[in-house]
């Protein structure tokens, strides 16, 4: 989570960066150029920084509400965000790790999945040993929870 906040906080930056210095100049040499109702630099360059305010004002947003989460919320002995969950298929025997993590950062390929996504809606709230079923697109697959590390266990192992 703290990678998730520095990231956004470095990608503000950018774009403010971008926002206060490479577009003011762009403009003024679009202006330049004349006639600014068929400027098609200067219509491009406000459009531009148009969508920079609305991306900086969206990473603005997510940041105060990433700073709100409380962690005292999160469960400390069921699947919560952060958690890592080893689950087991037992028709097949086969053995996968997930680990709840926010939408930013959820990439289903590395078993980094959201609370939101399907398998992570039917984890939340149970605990080591409970089986849980997750409708899929061909049919129910049922998942033993084999091992749970919750953030608070990693923040003390820490």
């Amino acid at each position: 989570m703290i990678d998730l906040k520095k990231r956004l906080q470095d990608e503000i930056l950018q774009l403010e960066y971008e926002l206060k210095v490479h577009l003011p100049k762009e403009i003024l040499k679009a202006r330049e150029h004349g006639d600014l109702r068929e400027n098609a630099e200067y219509k491009a360059a406000k459009e531009r920084q148009s969508f920079l305010q609305a991306r900086a004002a969206q990473l603005h947003r997510r940041l105060a509400a990433l700073n709100m989460l409380n962690l005292d919320r999160i469960p400390h002995d069921k699947v919560g965000l952060g958690s890592l969950v080893t689950v087991i298929v037992p028709q097949s025997g086969d053995e996968t790790v997930f680990e709840l993590v926010v939408p930013e950062d959820a990439d289903p390929t590395i078993g980094r999945i959201s609370p939101s996504s399907p398998i992570g809606k039917c984890l939340l709230g149970h605990e080591e040993g409970d089986s849980v079923e997750v409708k899929v697109p061909n049919g129910v697959r049922t998942y033993e929870i084999r091992k749970l590390v919750t953030m608070h266990d990693q923040l003390k192992d820490e």
